[in-house]
């Protein structure tokens, strides 16, 4: 028989994979919070108490993620990564890139070389946290 919290945990990350998926697309947290079974204001206190951050704050880690591995693999243009991983300026995707990376995108890439390793060991090793 599954407890309760395995079960909220099970909700929680149906709506994690979701963002993981769609997340070049607008997502809003009463959208996740339906995924999850959960109205707005709960989703966000437990997505943040089981994961450590918000929602958004994931979301935008997510896609942020993603733009590093384009920045660094590919010759598109900053503002093509942006709208591509689902920003909607080059504004607000310098300043989440910045805040997350500790850089702006253009100098993360004159800096990046692509990495010679197994996917998964090169997401582990560039995934952005919060720069201090």
């Amino acid at each position: 028989m599954k407890s309760a919290t395995e079960d909220q945990n099970r909700r929680l990350l149906r709506a994690r994979d979701a963002m993981d998926r769609g997340f070049t697309r607008p997502l809003d947290v009463p959208a996740l919070a339906r995924i999850a079974l959960m109205s707005p204001a709960h989703f966000s206190r437990q997505f943040r108490a089981t994961f450590g951050e918000t929602p958004h704050r994931y979301l935008q880690r997510r896609r942020i993620e993603r733009a590093c591995a384009k920045l660094r693999d590919t010759d598109a243009s900053v503002t093509e990564i942006a709208l591509e991983v689902g920003f909607d300026s080059l504004g607000t995707f310098s300043r989440t890139f910045t805040s997350l990376i500790g850089r702006s995108p253009t100098r993360y890439r004159a800096e990046a070389t692509p990495l010679r390793a197994p996917v998964c060991f090169v997401k582990a090793w560039t995934r952005p946290t919060d720069a201090v």
